[in-house]
């Protein structure tokens, strides 16, 4: 299995198979609507702005599993993020990313690029501390650890990198931008 492969449940649960992105740089990100990192949704909204028509995507998989952080309706949840930030990328249906019922997508990602840590700084610092209550294993395990976790995907549908939600964004948006420029 590869990443063109997978077919998801748009918003709508309309079949959405990722073969349409074959060619494209894509980001995959998990996100939340009542998250510390849901502000991360206005820098990937500049991102596909700025480089949606260089061959970017994003496919946003809203998820319930960390805190209850996005409580809402498919339909609730796509408001939400055009109305607040305006939002124009591929969202697809609300599903788990870890766990029994996490889409095979997911475990493919995790396969491929595992955790490697949440960086430096306090954010770093307050993650590593909630994971480490919530699994003290949290750190050799490939599981997703929170809302905002990013995958970036090359043209040819390789995983080359994965971005904790402690990332900061300016690197996010480097590292799209050196791969829709190859």
């Amino acid at each position: 299995m590869g990443f063109y492969d997978f077919t998801l449940k748009d918003g709508r649960g309309e079949d959405f198979p990722l073969e349409q992105f074959r060619g494209k740089v894509v980001l995959v990100v998990n996100t939340a609507t009542g998250c510390g990192f849901t502000p991360h949704y206005k820098p990937m909204e500049e991102m596909y702005e700025r480089f949606n028509d260089k061959g970017f995507e994003i496919l946003d998989v809203p998820c319930n599993q960390f805190a209850g952080q996005t409580p809402g309706t498919d339909d609730e949840i796509r408001e939400f993020c055009t109305l607040r930030y305006n939002t124009q990328f591929k969202q697809m249906k609300k599903s788990d990313v870890n766990g029994e019922n996490e889409l095979p997508l997911y475990t493919w990602l995790k396969e491929q690029k595992g955790f490697e840590g949440f960086g430096k700084g306090a954010a770093a610092v307050a993650m590593s501390a909630m994971c480490k209550m919530r699994d003290k294993n949290y750190k050799t395990n490939p599981d997703i650890k929170w809302n905002f976790t990013k995958f970036l995907i090359d043209r040819e549908g390789s995983v080359v990198a994965r971005f904790e939600p402690t990332a900061d964004m300016k690197k996010v948006a480097e590292a799209v931008e050196e791969l829709v420029a190859k």
